[in-house]
C-alpha cells in the first residue's frame, strides 16, 4: 500500500507541476478580487485541498491495491488523473480570462468528473469511495463562492 501510495502521491505532484509551469496563473489580479463578507475561513481553503488531495490520494492507492494492473485500474487511474487536471486548472483558467464566472464554470466541471469517478470507484471499493466523499463535499462550497465572487467582479472588457 505504501509503494502504491507513494508512487501515486508522485504522480498526482508531477501533474500539478506540469499544469503549474504550462500555465501560470495571475495571483496578483486574483487576490485584488472583491469577496464575499462572509468568507471568513479563505486562510484554510489552501490546506483542506492540501486534505482533499491527500484523501484522492489515499483514494486512487486503495482502487490500485484492490484490483492492481487491470484494465479498469488504469481507466480509474486516468480518471483519477483527469479530475486532477479539472482541479487544478482552476485558478489558471480563471487568472488567464480574468473572469471568475470561468473559474465557476471550471470549478462545476471538476465536481461532476468527481462525482462520476466517485460512482465508478465505489463499484471497486467502498472505502476509495469514502475518501473521494470530502472533495464532493468542498467543491460545491468552492464553486458557489466562486459564483459570488463572479457577481461581486463582473468580467474585464
Amino acid at each position: 500500500m505504501i509503494l502504491a501510495w507513494v508512487v501515486i502521491a508522485i504522480a498526482s505532484f508531477l501533474i500539478g507541476l506540469a499544469i503549474n509551469k504550462s500555465f501560470p496563473s495571475d495571483y496578483k489580479w486574483f487576490m485584488r478580487l472583491r469577496r464575499p463578507r462572509w468568507l471568513t475561513f479563505e486562510k484554510a481553503i489552501p490546506f483542506i485541498w492540501i486534505s482533499i488531495f491527500i484523501f484522492g490520494i489515499t483514494s486512487a492507492s486503495v482502487v490500485w491495491q484492490t484490483a492492481p494492473t487491470t484494465v479498469a485500474t488504469w481507466l480509474l487511474m486516468f480518471a483519477y488523473g483527469v479530475v486532477e487536471v479539472a482541479v487544478l486548472v482552476y485558478t489558471p483558467v480563471m487568472t488567464r480570462l480574468r473572469n471568475v464566472r470561468a473559474g465557476a464554470i471550471v470549478g462545476a466541471i471538476g465536481f461532476i468528473l468527481g462525482l462520476i469517478l466517485t460512482t465508478q470507484v465505489w463499484q471497486v471499493s467502498s472505502l476509495a469511495g469514502w475518501f473521494l466523499v470530502p472533495y464532493l463535499l468542498w467543491s460545491p462550497v468552492g464553486t458557489y463562492v466562486t459564483w459570488v465572487m463572479a457577481r461581486l467582479n463582473p468580467p474585464e472588457v
